[in-house]
Formats: C-alpha cells, sequence, structure tokens
C-alpha cells in the first residue's frame, strides 16, 4: 500500500471515491480551462476516473491534496504519465478554495521529492497550457524552465517546463 506524504501543513493520499463530487465539480468549471475543460459531465466524470484509473495502473499517480485534519481535497498534485505522454510530469491542479496560499507549492516539493526518491525520476516535465501565469510562476519556483524543444502532448498544446536533473541539485 501507498503511504500518504505528510508536509508541515498537508497530507498528500491517494484519491478516492469519496473526492468525486469536488474534483467533477473542477472539472466542469473554468478552473479547468488548463486542462482542456470545462467539460460536460460526462467528460468530468471520466476525468475523474483517470485519476484513480492511473494509480490502480502504474501505481502512482497525482496525489490528493488536503489540509491536515481536514480530508476535504484541495487539489491534485504529483507525477503522471499515461501512455500517450510523451514525457514524465509533476502535474498540478488546484481548486479554488487553495489557491494563494502555497499549498500547491508545499504540494509540488513534497510531490517532487516522492518522484525522485521512490520513483526514482530524475527527468520529468510540467504541462503548462499558455496563458497560466500562476502555473508559469510555480513552475519556476519549483525550478523548472521552458524547454521550447520538448513535445507536449499531441492532444493537449501546452509549455513544457523542464525541472531540474537530479544530478543538478
Amino acid at each position: 500500500m501507498i503511504q500518504p506524504i505528510e508536509t508541515e501543513r498537508l497530507i498528500l493520499r491517494r484519491p478516492a471515491p469519496r473526492d468525486q463530487d469536488i474534483c467533477v465539480d473542477f472539472f466542469m468549471s473554468e478552473r479547468a480551462a488548463g486542462v482542456g475543460g470545462p467539460f460536460d459531465l460526462h467528460a468530468a466524470w471520466r476525468h475523474f476516473a483517470y485519476e484513480l484509473g492511473h494509480w490502480e495502473i502504474n501505481n502512482f499517480g497525482m496525489w490528493a491534496v488536503t489540509m491536515k485534519g481536514d480530508d476535504t481535497i484541495l487539489g491534485l498534485i504529483g507525477p503522471w504519465h499515461p501512455a500517450d505522454w510523451p514525457e514524465r510530469e509533476i502535474g498540478w491542479m488546484v481548486f479554488g478554495n487553495a489557491e494563494g496560499k502555497s499549498i500547491a507549492y508545499e504540494a509540488a516539493e513534497a510531490a517532487i521529492k516522492h518522484a525522485r526518491t521512490e520513483l526514482g525520476w530524475t527527468d520529468f516535465v510540467s504541462y503548462i497550457s499558455e496563458g497560466l501565469d500562476r502555473s508559469i510562476a510555480l513552475a519556476e519556483r519549483l525550478g523548472a524552465a521552458l524547454d521550447k524543444n520538448a513535445k507536449g502532448p499531441e492532444a493537449h498544446p501546452c509549455l513544457v517546463y523542464r525541472h531540474p536533473m537530479q544530478e543538478a541539485l
């Protein structure tokens, strides 16, 4: 069983069916524009199911981020690598109630450490839709830099931010 990750303020745990309503609401909202949304209920439900399925298939995936003492999901952050993704990714989706509190940074830092130490990842990127200035700022704060030569997923035109190689740290 994959153990949750704890930071100073957060718990990163495997997403669970109990997260469905909040996640589906996110995927149906304007906030999902960075991941191709907003989606109708049909597609939003499937996007949530992708999160659960990714864990089943790969034994890793984006973590459900919660505050210590409150199991309400605030976002999905962490390692992601569907079959059609050209590279491994550290991704993030932060729900409205978590924005502006450095939750994404704290969770992404923990997810990156986990990807390096537990998954053995040395090279990975973050795919970010153009115009998502807060996501770009987060990637840069995490040490990633725009890689103009890298290709993103065909179905998801985006900018590719490359995180520093393990040896460079």
